[in-house]
């Protein structure tokens, strides 16, 4: 059964990492601000190999400043370590609206990226965190690292799937 449909509107709020303790709780890693805001959702839906299950949480807490939950239906550790490395998404529809100058950092994976001189530079294959800031890494001829701020990001067209950036193509 695809859900191809279903999964376009579904945003990567993180991953799971490994099974915590042995009934059945993992870790998860979210890329939300605050990582926190991945546990207001009462349920998430699992993607492993283009399968998308939701899961129901059940308890949450952290331990040692790692997120953990308890998902429905994963009872003990082996069911745990079987998710390890899903996808952790919610339906666009539960997340907050936001306005034009926000926008969700999945929107932009795959965009092709511009600079103000009307160069293609590439495509956003993916983000980095650093402790000063948000890379966002674009890959065409070259690999660009170009800082997620509004400095640089100037405008995104998620209809055209274009951003515009104020990056130098020679700055490689």
């Amino acid at each position: 059964m695809s859900m191809s449909g279903d999964s376009s509107s579904l945003i990567e709020l993180g991953v799971v990492g490994a099974p915590f303790g042995v009934r059945g709780w993992v870790k998860l890693r979210s890329f939300t601000d605050p990582p926190d805001r991945l546990l207001q959702h009462r349920s998430l839906q699992l993607g492993m190999g283009g399968a998308w299950t939701l899961y129901r949480i059940e308890a949450s807490g952290r331990s040692g400043g790692q997120l953990t939950a308890k998902l429905s239906g994963v009872n003990d550790r082996d069911q745990a370590q079987a998710l390890r490395g899903a996808k952790v998404s919610v339906p666009r529809s539960e997340l907050p609206q936001r306005d034009d100058k926000d926008f969700y950092r999945a929107d932009l994976i795959g965009c092709d990226v511009v600079n103000l001189a009307g160069v293609r530079l590439g495509s956003v294959k993916h983000f980095v965190e650093t402790p000063a800031q948000v890379l966002m890494v674009v890959r065409g001829e070259q690999e660009y690292w170009v800082p997620a701020i509004p400095r640089h990001l100037r405008r995104v067209d998620l209809q055209a799937r274009q951003v515009v950036v104020d990056w130098d193509d020679a700055a490689g």
